[in-house]
């Protein structure tokens, strides 16, 4: 114990940065999204991807990360999470004026629904879309500016050295040891009918107000030493926003390659 008290200490100096949704995550909502789509547009999402898997396009603005041109080291940091302050509303808070996830959603949208886009836009456009609703439905990705969205906020979990946006990205799917067709296979089959519809309704502007009042009750219940008590108590939320993302990505997809009537 005393060990893993002296560790969290100089925890700040060794941890890594969490600003997304971790790979398990992305590829479960992508490869749920999928399953959901409707035959149109499963045949544009195919058609803008070529030879990538939805599931494997929906982890590629971070994998880009590294790529040396202004637009992933810069452009695009703001698009994977929102920052509101604690007791505050995403409307009454201040925003980025580089933008946010909500924001990039909209602008990569356009681009998908924009028939003069090109190839190469629309591929970058729906790895956006994919990854930012698999984003907006991990509740810390509403965290707060001052922590970072829990990245600031030093913990243990399992006995290991983390924080509480790596946590929620990561640990909390990753303790299952599932891979993530196992996941999908899991979740879908108990996803019914009526639970799609409900889903399915809400805007994304409401998927941020649902992870504002998660968030906050996460902030509350995770301090210091973390166990299977904490597993047991938030596992329920990680598969519903899991289920929630993928559908919700597949609804809104359908949406977008709809053809109007």
């Amino acid at each position: 114990m005393r060990v893993l008290i002296i560790l969290v200490g100089i925890m700040g100096l060794c941890a890594p940065s969490a600003t997304a949704y971790g790979p398990t995550g992305h590829r479960v909502v992508a490869e749920l999204a999928y399953k959901h789509l409707t035959p149109e547009a499963r045949q544009a999402v195919d058609a803008i991807l070529g030879d990538e898997f939805m599931a494997e396009a929906a982890t590629m603005p971070d994998e880009m990360r590294s790529n040396p041109d202004e637009f992933w080291r810069i452009e695009a940091n703001p698009y994977h999470y929102i920052n509101v302050p604690p007791g505050q509303t995403y409307e009454d808070s201040e925003k980025n004026p580089a933008g946010d996830a909500l924001t990039a959603l909209a602008k990569f949208t356009d681009v998908l629904k924009n028939p003069s886009s090109s190839a190469d836009e629309k591929r970058r456009a729906i790895w956006f879309v994919v990854h930012i609703i698999g984003d907006l439905h991990q509740p810390m990705h509403v965290g707060h500016p001052a922590d970072r969205g829990g990245n600031r906020i030093e913990l243990v979990f399992m006995e290991e050295l983390t924080n509480l946006h790596r946590l929620w990205d990561e640990h909390l799917i990753d303790h299952r040891d599932l891979s993530f067709t196992e996941w999908t296979r899991f979740l879908d089959k108990k996803i019914k009918p009526a639970m799609i519809s409900k889903w399915q309704t809400a805007k994304p502007i409401d998927w941020v107000h649902e992870g504002l009042v998660m968030r906050d009750d996460i902030y509350a219940n995770s301090h210091g030493i973390l166990s299977w008590d904490y597993v047991y108590k938030y596992m329920p939320l990680i598969k519903s926003q899991l289920s929630k993302g993928g559908i919700r990505l597949a609804g809104y997809l359908n949406d977008v390659f709809a053809t109007p009537e």
